[in-house]
């Protein structure tokens, strides 16, 4: 397959992704006759608890163009839901969101990107590239790489990333590690499974870099 570029060059490739994106659908909704603002995008604005510009009226979800993701509109809805009707007291991390592209193989990521987290302060990046022992017995050589984003003053876990096999159930349980608060030593001192790619995320001893 060739992919002709937009720059007049063109990529002998396998397979090709095409990622568009989305824009929020709010053309013909009336919601300038409510006195509700959107973006150049047709984005709904709104403040930190999703209110508008009119106080009475909210917006969640992809028509926000925050985090378009299922989960993280569900997520929304129960905290406002509780902040309008109940004890408000419940807290989301928005910062340690999971995602993943289901592609092969397949790419999954939580938390801060190594860019985020340095310009926030200094970081240790810890990466891991190898064979999953499957794939060396099978021949294929599909490859697997991870990296782990560390705040490099209090060891504190901020960003997880992986490609290879498995990467979008490998990266769900570390999103809840991230969101407690996991540090490096607290990777350190779990126990792995072997022989599985998943153990790579407690063995990482010695930083790839240290970048911010």
């Amino acid at each position: 397959m060739i992919a002709h570029l937009r720059e007049g060059g063109a990529i002998e490739a396998d397979l090709v992704l095409f990622a568009a994106g989305r824009a929020p659908l709010t053309e013909g909704l009336g919601l300038e006759r409510a006195g509700v603002a959107t973006g150049p995008n047709g984005a709904v604005l709104v403040d930190a608890e999703w209110r508008t510009r009119v106080p009475h009226i909210f917006a969640i979800g992809d028509v926000i163009d925050q985090i378009n993701l299922t989960p993280v509109a569900t997520a929304q809805g129960h905290i406002l839901a509780e902040r309008l009707f109940g004890d408000g007291k419940r807290r989301w991390n928005f910062e340690a969101v999971p995602s993943a592209v289901f592609s092969i193989p397949p790419v999954a990521t939580v938390g801060l990107s190594e860019e985020e987290a340095a310009r926030r302060g200094p970081v240790e990046v810890y990466l891991a590239r190898f064979t999953p022992m499957r794939h060396t017995i099978s021949g294929r050589g599909r490859k697997t790489m991870m990296k782990l984003v560390v705040a490099a003053e209090s060891g504190r876990v901020l960003g997880a990333h992986m490609v290879g096999d498995d990467a979008p159930e490998i990266i769900q349980g570390f999103a809840a590690a991230i969101t407690a608060g996991a540090t490096k030593a607290d990777l350190d001192q779990t126990v792995g499974i072997h022989p599985t790619a998943a153990e790579e995320f407690v063995t990482m001893r010695t930083p790839a870099r240290r970048v911010g």
